[in-house]
């Protein structure tokens, strides 16, 4: 397994990871099989999607606050940060891309995305390559 740290910068960031995983792929010299994407934090996830427009990440953001307001009357948790949790339930903690060729075999807009939602913060992301 290999893992990487990154600093977010805000509260709530979508922060594209592709390229420190595909180099982790290069390095390895695996030239077919999976790489496993996990984010080992509850309040935050790992997303495949458009990395094209930087506009998908702030919209992306814009209706998660939507569906999840960082303040609710009926929020019991101490720590205040229900809406982080279930953003990150909403994402989910992994994602797995097929390797092919030595390379991610992801879409022509796509990205890989390490998502924060109750930054800023040191984060680790693992990512576990499995030959095949």
């Amino acid at each position: 397994m290999h893992t990487f740290v990154l600093s977010t910068e805000r509260r709530d960031q979508i922060v594209d990871i592709t390229p420190q995983v595909a180099k982790l792929v290069r390095q390895s010299g695996m030239q077919s099989g999976l790489a496993v994407v996990y984010c080992p934090h509850t309040t935050a996830g790992i997303a495949i999607n458009e990395n094209a427009d930087p506009d998908v990440k702030r919209d992306v953001l814009k209706r998660l606050d939507e569906l999840y307001p960082w303040e609710h009357p009926r929020d019991r948790h101490a720590e205040g940060n229900t809406a982080a949790h279930l953003k990150a339930i909403t994402t989910g903690s992994s994602q797995t891309v097929i390797v092919e060729d030595g390379r991610l075999a992801l879409g022509r807009w796509q990205g890989i995305y390490f998502c924060e939602f109750d930054g800023p913060r040191q984060r680790t992301v693992c990512v576990k390559l499995m030959q095949g």
